[in-house]
């Protein structure tokens, strides 16, 4: 096949993302499923994890994928083993406890562990580039 139809079918549309790019796009992946929507004449949040955990066997198995892909993102932008078990663990309950029906959307909800990993990130991030913490709590995205 020769290099032109190739690159025709490439997914890189402008370029490699930088380092900032790459953080604002989990962190706005990390927020839809998470908190992108508000319940109506509420402050309850929830995003996409909870809506595809509804579906029965495969929802929280799609939601674990996508929430393993910002934790190998963060991987890859530098963060520490130890964070990124502390991610992955994060993963892991929410996908253990998102599979029970019902309770398991509940607490997707409430847990919001791609937000949690986020936070994670950033406080890394900030302590790595000498910055002062960013405070914040699963709750603050409620606001």
């Amino acid at each position: 096949m020769n290099r032109s139809r190739t690159a025709a079918f490439s997914f890189d549309f402008a370029g490699p993302l930088s380092r900032e790019q790459r953080i604002a796009r989990i962190d706005a992946l990390a927020t839809l499923m998470d908190t992108a929507f508000l319940i109506p004449g509420t402050n309850v949040r929830f995003g996409l994890d909870a809506l595809i955990g509804l579906v029965p066997g495969i929802g929280d198995a799609v939601t674990t994928i996508i929430s393993l892909f910002i934790v190998n993102e963060a991987r890859t932008l530098g963060a520490p083993p130890l964070l990124v078990a502390r991610m992955i663990a994060n993963v892991a309950l929410d996908g253990f406890v998102g599979a029970i029906p019902i309770a398991g959307d509940a607490f997707d909800v409430a847990f919001r562990a791609n937000r949690r990993n986020m936070a994670l990130l950033r406080e890394h991030l900030d302590k790595v580039e000498s910055r002062g913490p960013r405070y914040w709590s699963p709750r603050a995205d409620a606001a």
